[in-house]
């Protein structure tokens, strides 16, 4: 049987929540559940996540609103021996579980993500994509030089992240006073476990705050959001240049 729990916090998600929980229905193998925490959506979030209720999937309503605090809640409820935290925009490859398992069937890796391709209705964001993927590997390489040959590797939400529930919660889960970077944030704590990994797969995720923002302006943030964090500037000072875009 499948070792892994998906966990999705949603937001005001009824745009793509129901293709991302189709797509989770025909995973191969399937997860072993599917927790879907909301924090307190006005439109038909809840609604579309109750149609798809099963004995394996559920849904729970968180009554803090904030990623951090809604993937920690999952995570609580969570039976499985694997976290993996969805974004709920996100499009997942069917052998997703297998590949999440094979990862950490590697001892000495102790989390891992997968590569962004960010796409649209009409475009894919290449440029976008692929600064992406590189920031994985050069934020820490310059912010954290020592952590990095330790074999960290920061990785942001639209990547799919996954570690072991054990470490999750040793590790003191996501930090709840951080709301923007906190998957980040987990990567710090988790590499003084093991190995974070980016697997070399792709998940797709929606570009709509690119397509608000444009290529460039969007750019221009994380660059700027990221160096910031590097240097130490909090999270409550980084939010207010990544406004909720729904």
């Amino acid at each position: 049987m499948s070792r892994v729990s998906i966990i999705i916090p949603t937001l005001n998600e009824a745009k793509c929540l129901e293709r991302t929980l189709r797509q989770l229905s025909v995973l191969e193998p399937t997860a072993k559940e599917v927790l879907i925490v909301d924090g307190g959506s006005e439109d038909e979030t809840v609604a579309i996540a109750h149609r798809f209720s099963s004995s394996t999937i559920r849904v729970i309503s968180s009554d803090t609103r904030g990623r951090s605090v809604q993937m920690n809640q999952g995570a609580a409820a969570a039976t499985g021996d694997i976290l993996c935290f969805l974004h709920a925009d996100t499009s997942v490859p069917d052998d997703l579980v297998a590949v999440i398992e094979q990862t950490l069937a590697d001892k000495t890796v102790a989390g891992g993500g997968f590569i962004s391709l960010m796409t649209g209705e009409q475009t894919t964001r290449w440029g976008v994509s692929l600064h992406n993927y590189l920031k994985t590997y050069y934020a820490p390489l310059i912010f954290r030089p020592h952590l990095f040959f330790k074999g960290l590797r920061l990785l942001f939400g639209d990547q799919v992240m996954f570690c072991r529930h054990a470490d999750f919660l040793e590790s003191g889960g996501f930090d709840p006073a951080i709301p923007i970077l906190e998957e980040a944030d987990l990567c710090l704590k988790l590499v003084q476990r093991g190995k974070i990994r980016q697997v070399n797969r792709v998940v797709q995720s929606s570009d709509r705050r690119v397509a608000k923002w444009g290529s460039l302006k969007a750019t221009a943030i994380y660059l700027y959001i990221g160096f910031l964090w590097g240097l130490g500037v909090s999270g409550t000072y980084l939010k207010k240049f990544y406004e909720d875009i729904r």
